[in-house]
């Protein structure tokens, strides 16, 4: 996806990128969940925490991200703070699709998978809207950037 008329997007250098993810995650850890997820709204995407299972060790790995919802499911992308190579735990969700998510109003399990097709662009579109920059960050990236759909599982609570 790409949109010639924007300029090109600023990231700050790597380690700030993943010094921050980890002091979000020591946040939300510390204060047992109360801090580090929103909800989202209308006009701005929220935070979730997901946890899926290592495609190698199989232990659990959580990861905090921004989503947005999409009727019963939830859709985050695969951005890996906008550098190259496919994130970690999109990685893990591809080799085992069964997950689950934390929302600020609660735990859900989910499936994942990629949209793809019609959807996709759909949900790229909606993702634009709540992030005018998306389409020049995404240009950064050496590959496409997959959008992630996280379906309601029907088994119980992981």
């Amino acid at each position: 996806m790409s949109d010639e008329g924007s300029k090109r997007a600023w990231l700050p250098p790597r380690w700030f990128v993943r010094t921050f993810w980890s002091m979000h995650r020591f946040l939300y850890r510390v204060t047992g969940g109360r801090v580090g997820l929103r909800r989202a709204k209308a006009n701005r995407w929220g935070m979730m925490r997901l946890t899926t299972t290592g495609r190698r060790t199989g232990q659990e790995r959580s990861v905090i991200l921004g989503y947005f919802d999409d009727g019963s499911n939830v859709v985050t992308m695969a951005m890996n703070g906008w550098a190259s190579g496919e994130p970690a735990w999109w990685l893990n969700l591809q080799a085992h699709p069964e997950a689950s998510i934390d929302l600020s109003d609660g735990r859900r399990t989910v499936t994942g998978r990629a949209a793809q097709g019609e959807e996709r662009s759909r949900l790229w579109a909606r993702w634009s809207e709540l992030d005018t920059n998306l389409d020049a960050y995404a240009a950064l990236r050496s590959a496409e950037t997959a959008v992630v759909i996280l379906e309601p599982s029907s088994d119980a609570d992981r």
